[in-house]
Formats: structure tokens, sequence, C-alpha cells
């Protein structure tokens, strides 16, 4: 294998610790870039950021594939941007509210109001949890709790839904790989395939009913639960939530539920019919009809969302108008990133990053075991710089050709990188979505992490297990067994916990 040595790994570990450093995805990624290509000139400053920009950056945006992702996310940007401020959201969460007559009700339909704004994780937090702050009041149950609700179905939900601007980003990570190592599998189909090995996303979702229905709460969780049922108390005497009652997010004085079904029922419908005619499911769909389809259904969801914003009278014309190229311009900062991601990807392919960890592992680390590990690192290269999708850009062009090589299960790989962002992006404090949730909950954020660590970490835990077992298998029923440790752990733990608090308390 052609590499350049131990120097190859410098790019990746430049871009990953200073995106612990700097909290920064773009300044990481251009460092990484920047200096491997630097590498790769010989030390010539002036020559390595003429071709960092002439020969890494200009042909990735050239590139007619990657053209067609960043005009999509485009699409799907201002779509989403329409979707927030419509005041749909709201409306059609605030319908669930005549049917909750009960603590497990109230917390299974905020669960399942953050299931339903799938299209926008960082929406999530702030439709629903501004909407369920005053039912989880009313039925006591704590601030905590609802933080923590919101935040497990807004990235670990997006993350599972190929079709959105989180699956359109992987995708394109995919492609870049793909073609690399000339894998012709459809990068659509593979993040499909990839889903039952999602496991911390799924394990996650599904943990809040498990929580809710049989009220196995745990750790810090359970202290704030028996806060606010034995003295009302929404918050601890020093916390600081990080908005008030008072303080809620814009929301559209009249709002309606069509404003969200009906668009999402005419992108389903646009999308899935012209995937039909392409073939699919029998037959696999090109990545560029794929694209196509999927931005044609964005378009036409948002000729609808615009229709029903004049017809409801929710804005004038050239406020809508501005409201959707003002999503657009939110995914600048994630086409940037896609771009960066691309170039680092041809850089370290290059210096031969992939092939180099391959020949200093091979013989040295059972394949099976590879998963695991891939999980582990993305997890804490994600906990400490608070982004998953940086970590994707980073460990996604090493995953797979280590896979590849290695003889590792490759749908495995893949999902044990976006499980590893997907976990240290949920737990981490700096992390937007953590932010966003403790606000949206009007929970103070300390707090919002303190009781959340301990549900993720045994998610994370049974997770690490999983990626082990399906590392040997290559199966997805592995995810089965992973949902029942995870019904047994949570049994398991909250059992302890009530022992602990009866004998504190002389029961």
């Amino acid at each position: 294998m052609e590499h350049m040595g131990l120097i190859s790994l410098l790019p990746p570990i430049i871009a990953v610790i200073l995106a612990m450093i700097t909290k920064n995805v773009i300044i990481s990624l251009f460092s990484g870039v920047y200096v491997g290509v630097l590498i790769l000139v010989g030390g010539r400053p002036l020559e390595a950021t003429m071709e960092t920009i002439g020969s890494y950056l200009f042909p990735q945006v050239a590139d007619s594939y990657n053209a067609a992702v960043l005009v999509l996310l485009f699409f799907i940007g201002g779509f989403v941007g329409l979707m927030e401020k419509s005041g749909g959201g709201a409306a059609l969460a605030a319908k669930a509210v005549n049917f909750i007559n009960t603590r497990a009700k109230a917390q299974v339909a905020a669960w399942f109001g953050g299931i339903i704004i799938f299209f926008s994780d960082l929406g999530t937090p702030l439709i629903v949890g501004p909407v369920f702050e005053k039912i989880f009041d009313k039925a006591k149950i704590s601030r905590e709790k609802l933080a923590w609700i919101i935040d497990s179905t807004s990235s670990p939900v997006a993350v599972l839904v190929p079709f959105i601007g989180w699956g359109v980003y992987i995708m394109g990570l995919i492609k870049q790989e793909f073609d690399l190592l000339k894998i012709t599998t459809s990068e659509f189909s593979t993040l499909v395939s990839v889903i039952p090995f999602q496991f911390y996303a799924i394990l996650v979702v599904l943990m809040v009913p498990l929580v809710a229905f049989t009220k196995l709460d745990f750790g810090p969780m359970a202290k704030a639960e028996r806060r606010i049922q034995t003295t009302g108390a929404l918050y601890w005497p020093d916390s600081k939530p990080l908005r008030r009652a008072e303080e809620d997010v814009e929301s559209t004085t009249e709002s309606h539920a069509i404003l969200i079904w009906l668009p999402l029922v005419v992108l389903f419908v646009t999308l899935f019919g012209l995937l039909i005619s392409f073939g699919f499911p029998v037959k696999p769909v090109a990545g560029s009809d794929f694209r196509i389809s999927l931005s044609s259904a964005y378009f036409f969801a948002a000729i609808t969302i615009v229709i029903l914003m004049l017809i409801f009278k929710v804005k004038k014309f050239g406020e809508i108008f501005d409201t959707y190229t003002a999503g657009m311009q939110k995914m600048v900062y994630v086409s940037v990133t896609l771009v960066l991601a691309w170039a680092l990807s041809q850089v370290i392919n290059e210096m031969g990053t992939a092939e180099y960890i391959v020949e200093i592992t091979k013989g040295n680390v059972p394949a099976f075991i590879i998963p695991a590990i891939l999980f582990a690192v993305g997890a804490g290269m994600s906990l400490a710089a608070g982004s998953s999708w940086g970590t994707f850009a980073i460990m996604l062009p090493i995953a797979i050709p280590m896979a590849v090589a290695l003889d590792a299960h490759l749908l495995v790989c893949i999902g044990a990188v976006l499980s590893g962002g997907i976990f240290g992006d949920h737990c981490s404090p700096i992390s937007d979505t953590t932010i966003l949730s403790s606000t949206g909950a009007g929970a103070d954020h300390i707090d919002h992490v303190k009781t959340q660590f301990p549900y993720a970490l045994v998610s994370g835990i049974i997770a690490f297990i999983g990626y082990v077992v399906a590392g040997i298998t290559g199966s997805a029923m592995t995810l089965i067994l992973a949902i029942a440790i995870l019904v047994a752990a949570v049994f398991i733990l909250s059992k302890l916990n009530a022992r602990k608090y009866n004998k504190e308390v002389g029961v």
C-alpha cells in the first residue's frame, strides 16, 4: 500500500484537535486540508494556498454530483425555514393536548411531537418545548425530563431520516469514499441499509416511551422527578433556566396544523411517486435520480406551504419569500462544511492515511472490533467538539476505506461512526441541540446535561456492546438484542435507584 507513513495522520489529527479547541468545524477542516496540501507540495506555503483553493476546493464545487448535493441542501433549507416559521408545528403539537390526562401520556405526546417534526433537529426543541412546558408543569413532570425528551427526538431522529439535510450530508460523504474505492452501490440504498445499525440513535429514541410507560427513572433524573412531585418546585434553588415561560420563542397567534401535515404529504407523495417511476423499491435508484426526485419533492412541498401561508394570512408574500431565502442561507454553513470535508477526504486519500492505518492495524486488531473502536473514537471526538457533523466529516473518510481493506462489515462501521457522533453530540454541554433543548424546555442547562447523561450513557454502553456483536455477525438482528438489553438495564437501574432512595428515607 502506498502512503506517506506517520505524517499522513497529521491532517485528520489537526482537524480533530482544532475542532475540540475552537469548537468551529470550518476552521478545523480547512486547517486539516491546508496542512495536508502543505505537506504534499513540500512545505511551500504560497503554493499550498493556491493548490488548496485551485486543486482541492474549486473542483469539489465544480463536480456535477457535489453541485447537485449543494443545490439540494438549499431546497431543503428553504423548506425547513418556512415550516419553522409557519406556526404549524406548534398547532399540531397543541392538538395533542386534548388527549393528555396522565403523566405517561404527556411524556409520550412530547416524544411524538418531536418525532413528527423530524425535518428540523434544531426546530424540535423550540417548537415542542414551549408547547408542552405548561402541560408538564401541570402533570408534575420535571423540566429536566422535558429537555431530555426533546433532545432525544432532535438529532437522534434526524440522523435516521435519509431524505432530509442530515441524510443528504451523510450521503455526500459516503459517495465521495465510494467513488475513490470504485464501489458502485448507491449511497441512498447504503444509508437506508445502515439504519438498523444506528444503535445509539434508535436506543435513545425508544428509551423515552420505555421510561414514560414503566416510570423507570434513575440517577439525577429520578431526583428531579421526586422534587417536582413532592414539592412542586420546577427548579432546584440554584438553577438558572435558559428561558422563562414569558420569554416564549416566536410563535404565530393563530396557527394551523395543516401548515405542517399537508406540505409533508406533498413531499412524501412526490418523492416516492418519482422514486417508484425509477423502479424503487424493486430496482436500485441511481443517485442522480434520487437527488432530482428529492429536490422536486422539496420544491413542490415549499410551493404548497407558501400557498397555505397566503391563504391563512400567516405572512405577506414578501415576508414568506424572505423566510424561504433565510432558510436557504442557513445551509451555507452546511455547504461549506461539506465542501471542506470532501477536500479533506481527497487530501488524506492522496497521502494514504487510511492505507497507513490499515497497515499498522492489520494482524494486530481483529476486524470484528473495528466498529466498536470507531464508535468510541467518534463519541469522544463529538463529545469534546460538540459537533456530530464535524465528526462524520473526519471519521467517514477513514472508516470506510478501513472497513473495506480490513474486511470489516462496512454497514456496521458506517453505523458506528454515525452513532458515535450522535452520542457525543447528545451528551456534550456545548452542542447546539443540547443548548436548544435546555432553552426550549425552560430548564437549567447544567441540570439538563446532568440528568440526561446517565440515560445517554446506558444507551451508549449498550450500543458499544451491539457493535462488538454486529462486528462479528454483521447481522441487523443485533438491534433486537440491543433493545432487549436496554429494557433490562433500565428496569434494573430503576430498581436499584428505588432501593437506594428507600434506604435514604428510612423505608
